[in-house]
């Protein structure tokens, strides 16, 4: 068995980290909007997209643990950070990993003054980015692939759900 890498194992666990904190936070929005009124769509295929970045996660573990980590791409994922960083506090209470329908304006600021759906363009930048981190081409590929074909989906449903919003 090949000898971790010390760098590499810092930013699986960022990953992992940052990947829990978000689910923390996801629950608690959601538990919230559906509380005050909101109701979910599309939780049929939820478990599909939870399982596909779950075994993103574990792939990137299982066969990046030992890689070097590309600093080009490395800067390229710390930019995307201040892009979720962005998306997150523009959302607030509002950001979660589910489709919610709130009876309450949209978001309009930061992010998505500009793009319609920032944190799936984010996701997806973040799929093929991370493994290119580690120099898992085709990881990135592959995911990116599956995620695309999620998304496609995701975001259908999310724009017919809020359509009587916009």
């Amino acid at each position: 068995m090949p000898e971790a890498s010390l760098p590499a194992v810092i930013f699986l666990a960022f990953i992992v980290i940052q990947r829990l904190s978000e689910l923390v936070i996801a629950r608690s929005n959601t538990r919230r909007l559906l509380a005050d009124g909101a109701y979910e769509v599309g939780a049929s295929h939820y478990p599909l997209i939870v399982s596909v970045h779950v075994a993103w996660i574990i792939a990137l573990v299982v066969l990046g643990y030992d890689k070097p980590v590309s600093m080009p791409w490395l800067l390229v994922f710390v930019v995307l950070q201040m892009f979720r960083l962005w998306i997150l506090l523009s959302m607030g209470r509002r950001w979660t990993t589910r489709i919610i329908v709130a009876k309450t304006p949209l978001v309009t600021k930061g992010p998505f003054a500009f793009v319609r759906h920032p944190n799936y363009l984010l996701v997806a930048l973040e799929i093929f980015t991370a493994p290119m981190v580690l120099g898992l081409f085709p990881i990135a590929f592959l995911f990116s692939g599956f995620n695309g074909a999620l998304l496609a989906l995701r975001i259908r449903v999310e724009d017919e759900a809020l359509t009587e919003l916009r």
